[in-house]
């Protein structure tokens, strides 16, 4: 059954190769998607070893054939259950420091942070998650995608001076195969034991900055997410299951920096003064025209009041302050009539 399961792969493998991996002439369009998702699942995988040793006993070196190995064509057949662009693949790493397990182990070890290859990246412990995309939004953190990065290579920086920041994320295409590939990588993760927790981190990362479909539809605006389910609640559904009952090393996370710096940067007092204006006062377009139009009416308010008070002391410029303070004390006097007037007026009112 081995054998028989390893022929097929590699014969599929050598077909996609000469027809560009777009199509494979002896099969149905809607069965390579399928046979892709089921290949690339933990329980179906058979051992890399059996794989190569099988491709080199049946090597054909006539001038049609392609020159390469058979690491470099599995991985292009299945990185495009992560990415549907097929023109960006990263090149397949030829050195390995232990022996690659099978092609789902290909596949994570290859989209490993891109400092993990030759070397080992740096890890730490990450004191809590990530806010919400909408949250850091609020708090002045720009989002932006990176089409040329690799898929966890995630960065958080400085931008435009010292109060704002911005968080850099590579594009990210959500599917229900892709929801297949990333659940396999976790339990791969989770059960070997030389495997460091990276894509598990990164899902984590993407689980907690996923929160509603608002998010969803906030990183879509952004260009960092693309997915084809229908309704942003349904991707935000798909990212939290992924992660659901399990457990994230907080020990060993490669985006610790990246965490704790956008933590860092949410606690600030301008970010949190930022955040309580846009969440009262600039929820909607509706509520921001009003809010701007209360702050005209208080701007113009002051202006009259400043106006009046200079007015006021422009005319009293030309004037000695004991001038000023006789007229206090007579004005009102001088304007109220006497007693004895008042009985006048009534004497010739009588007459």
């Amino acid at each position: 059954m081995m054998l028989i399961d390893a022929s097929f792969i590699i014969q599929l493998l050598r077909d996609l190769s000469h027809n560009q991996f777009k199509q494979v002439p002896s099969l149905s369009r809607w069965m390579l998607p399928t046979i892709r998702r089921e290949l690339i699942m933990l329980e179906n995988q058979l051992p890399l070893f059996v794989l190569n040793k099988l491709f080199e006993l049946t090597n054909d070196s006539s001038p049609d054939q392609p020159s390469t190995n058979l690491n470099d064509l599995a991985f292009r057949f299945f990185y495009r259950l992560l990415q549907s662009d097929s023109s960006h693949i990263p090149e397949c790493y030829q050195a390995y420091k232990f022996e690659i397990e099978h092609v789902l182990d290909l596949l994570r070890y290859n989209i490993r942070p891109p400092n993990v290859k030759g070397e080992e990246v740096s890890r730490g412990i990450q004191k809590q998650m990530i806010h919400s995309a909408t949250e850091l939004k609020d708090a002045g953190v720009k989002i932006k995608v990176d089409e040329d990065r690799e898929l966890l290579d995630i960065t958080f920086g400085r931008k435009w001076g010292v109060l704002t920041r911005e968080l850099t994320i590579p594009r990210l295409h959500i599917s229900d195969h892709r929801g297949t590939v990333f659940r396999n990588i976790v339990a791969f993760e989770k059960c070997h034991k030389r495997c460091n927790p990276d894509v598990t981190t990164y899902l984590f990362f993407f689980n907690r900055l996923i929160n509603s479909e608002e998010d969803v539809a906030l990183l879509h605006y952004k260009g960092v997410l693309h997915h084809s389910l229908g309704n942003d609640e349904r991707v935000a559904d798909l990212i939290n299951d992924i992660a659901k009952e399990i457990l994230a090393d907080v020990n060993e996370s490669y985006l610790y920096k990246v965490v704790n710096e956008a933590n860092k940067y949410f606690d600030t007092a301008y970010a949190k003064t930022r955040a309580s204006i846009v969440r009262n006062y600039l929820t909607s377009w509706a509520v921001g025209i009003s809010t701007v139009g209360a702050l005209l009416a208080l701007y113009f308010t002051f202006i009259q009041t400043i106006c009046g008070f200079a007015d006021a002391f422009k005319s009293l410029e030309s004037k000695r302050f004991s001038d000023i303070f006789r007229d206090a004390l007579v004005l009102p006097f001088r304007d109220s009539p006497t007693p004895n007037s008042a009985v006048l007026v009534d004497t010739d009112a009588k007459t």
